[in-house]
């Protein structure tokens, strides 16, 4: 049996729901766990000479551009690929590929197209590309314009002749027919691709229909994270994978592309819906009740691979009957991770005697109310802590981390801030790399009684008790509002929705403990704040 490879298409169809832009972060963080995924081919975005070079857009004028965005990251050994759509990239945009990031260049067209097409793709092998040819539309082609495709495509010895379902009606009759056509014609040394949309809901049972072919020819499927592309997506890249590990031996990384879907792709779902639910994925992958599922995600600290590592904890017939008690006793396992922070503790104490503290908070009030905050930090010239997010407008001295998913959103920008932040992490936050300056004992700050034990506003007041400060200024600790008003957080991308109800109940409990904690701690608030009156 021939090789099979998984191509993601993310970043350059899923482009069609936001216009490409990404967010260069987050571009960046899509390729990075992509290749840690070990996913075969990585495609990269457009090659359009229409557009201007844009660092937060996987849309891009030339190769130069590409090297701009992507040029000093590590591929290991995926293989990188830009699109052309036929007659939007002149050659003349186009460097050898020597000195070009791009391992290959994949060229769609419409059949009317095909002559001229096809002879563009042979110009780009000769600047040394592997090129892939997308027939646009598969199902528009006759078998006899088919067989002259084919013709062409031998001719030049392309890397790969993909079949593109453009408006996804193929179905598997039809995926068995165009598939050997073009395995009987096509030189066996060129690699047979599928690019599925999902319109019938058919894209990952017709990748499985090709891949069970049997063929010395190479087989390329194409997915992207969580189906994102327009209309209807595509066929999901964890399915793919998943299955491909199942049946094939393939050691895909399914939790990295979970990461993606969670930190880097579920925030342009909400405006743009495309495809199917990630939620009831991971139950169906977990073999277990989706209330443990939407209890986890509801907790909204977790990242998705540790919530995928706790259902996997689950035992028995406790799978499949849901027990509130049972996840929450695993949730808290999971998260403690006791470590000795005595040391981290003393050193921090250190630091922080005797300074003015400001507490920054991600609410809309930041913005709001900047006046306030800045006039504050001339006067005063505090300490600045901010609490799981880097701040656009100030300058923060410490970050404290205690949500891992928060921490997935920001470890590429942490590592590539110019300015270096002194991290102060919980210990249920795993570190990317180099350890944190800081790390505490989640367990220790923790409220039990509490509905929410990990509300990381009162776990870092907790922190300040422990190190003995006597006094703080807090800025952007806002409150919950209710659903009617989205503007909780300054940075959309840390939205949560609320029902009226559970603000409300957030809210009193957050006051509640302030309360409480002002025996001991002078609570100063600069800007305004649903938890106090």
């Amino acid at each position: 049996m021939g090789e099979l490879k998984l191509l993601d298409c993310t970043l350059r169809d899923g482009g069609y729901v936001n216009d490409w832009k990404f967010g260069h972060d987050n571009m960046v963080s899509i390729f990075e766990r992509l290749v840690d995924a070990g996913i075969d081919i990585i495609e990269i975005g457009f090659l359009d000479e229409r557009r201007e070079f844009d660092p937060d857009r996987s849309i891009m004028p030339d190769t130069k551009s590409v090297e701009k965005n992507y040029g000093l990251l590590d591929r290991r050994d995926s293989m990188i690929v830009g699109m052309i759509d036929y007659g939007t990239c002149d050659l003349s945009h186009i460097q050898p590929c020597k000195d070009s990031f791009l391992d290959g260049i994949r060229v769609i067209f419409k059949k009317n197209h095909r002559k001229e097409a096809i002879q563009f793709c042979g110009e780009l092998i000769k600047l040394g590309y592997k090129v892939f040819v997308q027939l646009v539309s598969v199902t528009s082609y006759s078998d006899e314009e088919m067989l002259d495709l084919i013709r062409l495509a031998n001719a030049v010895k392309p890397y790969a002749v993909s079949m593109v379902d453009t408006y996804g009606l193929m179905h598997q009759s039809n995926i068995k027919h165009y598939y050997e056509l073009l395995d009987k014609h096509l030189d066996g040394d060129i690699a047979l691709g599928y690019h599925a949309h999902n319109n019938f809901q058919m894209g990952y049972a017709n990748c499985i229909e090709l891949l069970s072919k049997q063929t010395e020819r190479m087989i390329v499927v194409d997915g992207s994270i969580y189906g994102m592309g327009k209309s209807a997506g595509n066929a999901p890249l964890e399915l793919i994978a998943m299955h491909m590990n199942q049946c094939y031996g393939k050691k895909y990384h399914i939790s990295q592309i979970l990461e993606a879907i969670d930190a880097n792709i579920s925030i342009f779902y909400t405006p743009a819906t495309w495809g199917y639910n990630m939620f009831y994925y991971i139950a169906a992958f977990n073999d277990c009740h989706p209330n443990y599922v939407s209890y986890l995600m509801d907790k909204r600290t977790l990242s998705v691979k540790s919530i995928n590592e706790i259902l996997g904890q689950l035992k028995g017939e406790k799978r499949l009957l849901y027990d509130k008690d049972y996840i929450e006793e695993l949730y808290v396992g999971y998260q403690e991770n006791v470590v000795d922070d005595k040391a981290s503790v003393k050193r921090l104490k250190q630091k922080l005697e005797g300074k003015k503290i400001l507490l920054l908070g991600p609410g809309f009030n930041i913005k709001k109310q900047e006046k306030r905050i800045v006039d504050f930090i001339e006067k005063e010239k505090p300490t600045i802590i901010s609490v799981n997010m880097i701040p656009q407008d100030f300058e923060a001295d410490y970050i404290f981390l205690s949500n891992s998913k928060r921490y997935v959103q920001m470890a590429t920008a942490l590592l590539s801030a110019e300015r270096r932040y002194e991290i102060i992490a919980t210990s249920n936050v795993t570190a990317s790399g180099k350890k944190f300056d800081y790390e505490l004992n989640y367990s220790e700050l923790l409220d039990r009684s509490a509905e929410i034990i990990d509300n990381s506003f009162v776990m870092l007041l907790k922190v300040m008790l422990r190190i003995g400060m006597k006094r703080v200024w807090l800025a952007g600790f806002d409150g919950y509002f209710g659903r009617s008003n989205s503007k909780n957080y300054l940075n959309a991308n840390m939205e949560y929705k609320f029902d009226k109800k559970q603000a409300d109940a957030l809210n009193h409990y957050v006051a509640q403990v302030l309360e409480q904690m002002g025996k001991e701690i002078e609570m100063i608030f600069i800007t305004d704040s649903l938890y106090i009156k």
